[in-house]
């Protein structure tokens, strides 16, 4: 079998695509539908569940296929409790919750010692503050990154995919491993989060098909499909965010790049992307 089916969430529309490598690569989108944020009450919500809908109307429309691979935007997770149990919908990253807790953590860990452990540019609704604003991680067993926690309704396996997790602010991208240090200043469990997985690694089994992990931040999948045919390349990627920047080999962590608000994210085969520029589109208003 040559065909592979692709879920690509964003945050204001979703598709399932079936790529068929029998003669090249040939595309074709099965199912396209809208990702709808929903306020209740004081907050912004994902509605994941009608995600999660969607995704199984778009799986049903591929047909038969080899694997499956799963990406989304950033950032963004569901809380689950001792049960598996999702603790309510995600947190939209565009709600102001963290707002009220910005200084606290800022003041347990510095922007410079920050963004030197981890690499990432600040952003307020970076998971690392949507974090410390989350109440619902008195009672949670697990901490799931959108990609993951789709992966995990599939499946019935959690896991944590690399390149998502790059963007939390928890990690860092020299080990590709949870920073113990900022985890032990603002007293976050990295533990919430299940066991790290790479692009490649294979993720359980959903309807007798297997499910891999893939650069689940959809900015990892995207540069690596670059067509580029010299290491040494720019990329131009434009949706809700635009962003311009290279890959690397080695993140760039120095007190200039953190200055400039460079990130450091960590992409596929083991590769750094560096945006040199990230401009938010407020299609949403």
């Amino acid at each position: 079998m040559t065909a592979f089916a692709a879920v690509d969430l964003g945050a204001s529309s979703g598709r399932v695509m079936v790529g068929d490598l029998s003669r090249g690569l040939d595309l074709t989108e099965v199912h396209r539908f809208p990702n709808q944020p929903v306020r209740a009450g004081n907050r912004l919500y994902w509605d994941m569940l009608a995600l999660y809908r969607e995704v199984l109307t778009g799986l049903r429309a591929a047909g038969p296929v080899a694997a499956i691979g799963i990406d989304s935007w950033a950032v963004d997770y569901g809380v689950l409790d001792d049960e598996g149990e999702l603790l309510g919908n995600p947190v939209h990253y565009r709600d102001g919750r963290t707002e009220a807790v910005l200084d606290d953590v800022l003041a347990k860990v510095p922007r410079e010692q920050l963004y030197a452990e981890t690499g990432i540019q600040f952003l307020p609704f970076n998971t690392v503050f949507q974090l410390a604003a989350d109440s619902r991680l008195r009672w949670a067993e697990h901490v799931l990154l959108v990609p993951d926690l789709l992966s995990y309704w599939l499946t019935g396996v959690a896991g944590t995919e690399l390149t998502n997790a790059s963007t939390t602010g928890l990690l860092d991208p020299r080990t590709g491993q949870w920073s113990a240090e900022v985890a032990k200043r603002l007293g976050l469990d990295t533990g919430l989060f299940p066991p790290l997985r790479g692009p490649g690694d294979f993720a359980g089994m959903y309807d007798g098909t297997p499910v891999y992990a893939v650069g689940s931040h959809d900015t990892a999948s995207a540069v690596a499909a670059v067509p580029a045919t010299s290491p040494n390349f720019a990329y131009i990627s434009s949706g809700t965010w635009s962003l311009v920047g290279l890959e690397l080999d080695e993140p760039v962590l120095t007190e200039e790049s953190r200055a400039a608000n460079f990130t450091n994210e960590l992409g596929v085969d083991g590769k750094v992307r560096c945006p040199a520029s990230r401009i938010w589109l407020s299609f949403l208003g």
